[in-house]
């Protein structure tokens, strides 16, 4: 269960990070109110997902599915340059989820 906990913050970590673009600085109410819902959704499943996962395991974990996730995002939504070595950076955390989530 504490894995599912841990993606359910991951998800919520990327509809935070990319609802902070849609408030334009804040300046936006419902984006606004729709980022601070993602961001303490995002940290109250990463606090039940540490009941039973190493802290630097899970840490590690959230952030990754958060930064390729928005990195993705970003990419469709937003036009951002999608390179061959961004991929490749992509990779390279991945690779680091997946073994932190065999290794633990």
């Amino acid at each position: 269960m504490a894995w599912l906990f841990l993606l359910m913050a991951g998800l919520c970590e990327i509809a935070w990070a990319i609802g902070l673009k849609f408030t334009e600085g804040f300046a936006r109410l419902l984006p606004t109110i729709g980022t601070v819902v993602g961001m303490a959704a995002s940290i109250g499943f990463l606090g039940l997902a540490l009941k039973s996962l190493p802290v630097g395991t899970a840490y590690a974990v959230w952030t990754g599915i958060g930064a390729v996730g928005t990195t993705a995002l970003g990419i469709y939504l937003f036009n951002e340059p999608l390179t061959l070595l961004r991929l490749a950076c992509i990779g390279f955390i991945l690779v680091g989820i997946i073994g932190l989530k065999i290794t633990s």
